[in-house]
């Protein structure tokens, strides 16, 4: 991804604000998020589902500016890599995280940065809000509860599938038709695959706030709590 090449050219930039003993003002840094986007498009937006908590209320901002000025699906992009570099270089990570970095050396690294990566105005912007505001650390908790809303926005379901091998074709086929039926045929059903050896055997589905657990673990959980109730005589 070429936003990704920029961003790990601009690490040692990041270097030399980390290094910096003194702080550069920066005019916008406290400015609030809404007042350095572009100005909306006028037409009405309304987040695809409520979301709370601050990550929840940064993410809806987020995906709200976006939609306005419609750029949804490069914000989302743009923001996964941000994610992405943070797994992978732990210098950045540890910047994001130290909140020992004077403020205006965080944001004017975010804006000096993410500007050289040819980020939109809105990503560049959230982003220097998020480091004003001292919450880059939570920058992938962010990132996927707007990726929530974009799905929602799209009308994607994302569907976990947990089972101890990987679902053969058929049935993987046999599932996504299934949850079609339930979910009606105007949404898009996206299975993610997972191994997961703890359920024993079966299969969990999760998708939104719902949990199928048909495991053997489960199930043998069950069969103990029944075994265990005195008998009636």
């Amino acid at each position: 991804m070429a936003a990704a090449r920029h961003l790990r050219s601009g690490l040692p930039l990041l270097r030399a604000h980390l290094a910096a003993s003194e702080s550069a003002s920066v005019a916008q840094g406290s400015r609030g998020f809404s007042s350095q986007v572009a100005k909306p498009t006028g037409k009405q937006v309304k987040v695809p589902e409520a979301l709370y908590g601050g990550t929840g209320n940064y993410a809806s901002a987020l995906f709200l500016t976006a939609a306005k000025t419609n750029t949804l699906d490069k914000v989302e992009s743009e923001i996964k890599t941000v994610v992405e570099a943070s797994k992978k270089s732990p210098l950045f990570s540890q910047f994001i995280k130290d909140l020992s970095v004077p403020k205006e050396t965080r944001v004017k690294a975010i804006t000096e940065i993410f500007g050289e990566a040819g980020f939109s105005d809105v990503t560049k912007n959230f982003l220097a809000v998020l480091a004003d505001n001292g919450r880059l650390k939570y920058i992938e908790r962010i990132a996927e509860r707007f990726v929530d809303l974009t799905m929602a926005h799209k009308g994607e379901v994302k569907v976990v599938v947990r089972t101890v091998i990987p679902l053969p074709e058929k049935e993987e086929k046999e599932l996504k038709e299934t949850l079609q039926d339930i979910l009606g045929k105007k949404k898009t059903i996206l299975v993610e695959q997972k191994i997961d050896y703890s359920i024993m055997g079966g299969l969990v589905i999760e998708f939104g706030q719902k949990v199928f657990d048909m495991s053997i673990r489960t199930r043998a959980k069950q069969m103990e709590a029944f075994l265990r109730q005195p008998l009636d005589m």
